[in-house]
């Protein structure tokens, strides 16, 4: 199958993501809407990426799963039984959150746009 039909297929099947092929051949993937504190939390990742476009469906179907435990399955306590190992279990202190992450006392809104510091790239 072609990379068009790829791509194509890829989008239709994940209408809320911009997909992607990198010039060094890798398959990406980026939501249209910013995060969540708690989408973080339950492992949902801004950007996604994999080798092909298999590996990409497979991590897009993934990142699907942890939205919709999220909306099925709210867990007050701040525990994600499908939390990706590279993620930091919350601390006791602030069930859900991360250590660095301020408190909130409101409802869980998307951070706003930081645009990069003026300067050289890296």
């Amino acid at each position: 199958m072609s990379f068009d039909r790829h791509l194509a297929e890829i989008a239709r099947e994940f209408p809320d993501w911009t997909i992607w092929r990198s010039d060094a051949g890798r398959w990406w993937a980026t939501r249209h809407h910013l995060l969540t504190a708690r989408e973080r939390d339950a492992g949902c990742a801004m950007t996604v990426d994999a080798d092909d476009p298999e590996g990409l469906r497979e991590r897009l179907h993934e990142q699907r799963r942890y939205s919709v435990a999220l909306t099925e399955n709210p867990d007050p306590a701040g525990t994600f039984p499908d939390r990706p190992e590279h993620l930091p279990a919350a601390p006791p202190d602030r069930p859900g959150g991360h250590e660095s992450a301020p408190a909130s006392d409101g409802p869980d809104e998307p951070e706003p746009h930081r645009p990069d510091p003026p300067g050289p790239p890296p």
